[in-house]
């Protein structure tokens, strides 16, 4: 993840002013080229969904911050900050808290809140007790089945989408500048789409000792289709294009063509897919 930060409120007041062209911008540090070269692929049938992920460094950081969630009924993407050692030990920290924290519960939305709150609680205790870690914190979008539900549990801009009847419907909203900027109407969507700040977010998990997390309850539909996506995706790639391939083939394939299309545009990010087929939904 590039040059990301969790603002203060004043911070942002700011950062808002100096979009409306009313004061010069705050500082920005230097964003980390450091990033893990990791490619995984996990196919699953559980729980009536066919599943599969995968991740790739893309063609311009030398390492992978990303992780990918993939557990019994829990699938999702973090993505990490905080420079080499930082970003790779906040989303790794995430999944693997996260996982250990959910097994064996029914999913709900207490659960997963509350679940998200002591991965954020420990994260934020691990970057204070290590002084290499300093800074660090990670996005995370992540999907929790039941057999009528699913539950989307989001803190960043990492995204979660479904695809239903055709229609393509970004279940998450960013939790950065730029989309806090366009939801108030300071900036237009043609604004927003090539601001020099889009890679600023104002909510990670580890950054802060509390956290706001996004919950979000969906019926479950057979045939649906979801997308869990870092920014390495979505940021390279147009809705239209992210629609047309969710809806052909496998989540096996549409992986693929996605990792591939993200590349083909220039890969400036790791980049991190999730795609499942739910089979066993209400029809």
């Amino acid at each position: 993840m590039s040059h990301r930060f969790r603002f203060t409120k004043d911070c942002m007041d700011r950062l808002k002013r100096f979009a409306k062209g009313e004061n010069p911008p705050p500082e920005q540090a230097a964003s980390s080229t450091e990033t893990a070269s990791v490619q995984e692929a996990q196919p699953s049938p559980r729980e009536g969904l066919i599943a599969f992920a995968r991740t790739d460094v893309g063609r311009v950081r030398a390492t992978n911050q990303d992780a990918l969630i993939s557990a019994e009924r829990l699938w999702g993407v973090a993505d990490g900050m905080g420079g080499h050692n930082g970003g790779e030990t906040a989303s790794a920290g995430a999944r693997d808290a996260l996982t250990e924290l959910l097994k064996g519960k029914e999913p709900s939305a207490d659960a997963l809140r509350e679940a998200i709150c002591e991965v954020n609680a420990r994260l934020f205790r691990q970057q204070k007790q290590e002084t290499r870690l300093a800074g660090m914190g990670t996005t995370l979008t992540t999907l929790w089945f039941s057999p009528e539900k699913v539950l989307v549990g989001h803190v960043g801009d990492s995204r979660a989408y479904r695809l239903r009847e055709g229609e393509l419907e970004q279940l998450t909203s960013d939790h950065s500048l730029v989309a806090e900027l366009r939801r108030a109407g300071v900036l237009t969507p043609e604004q927003a789409e090539n601001h020099p700040m889009r890679n600023v977010i104002t909510r990670a998990v580890g950054t802060e000792e509390g956290i706001e997390t996004e919950i979000i309850e969906a019926e479950r539909r057979r045939g649906d289709r979801y997308l869990v996506c870092s920014d390495g995706l979505h940021g390279m790639v147009s809705e239209q294009e992210l629609k047309r391939m969710l809806a052909s083939g496998t989540p096996e394939s549409a992986c693929g063509q996605m990792i591939d299309a993200a590349l083909a545009a220039g890969g400036r990010d790791n980049i991190s897919v999730v795609v499942l087929h739910d089979q066993e939904g209400k029809a």
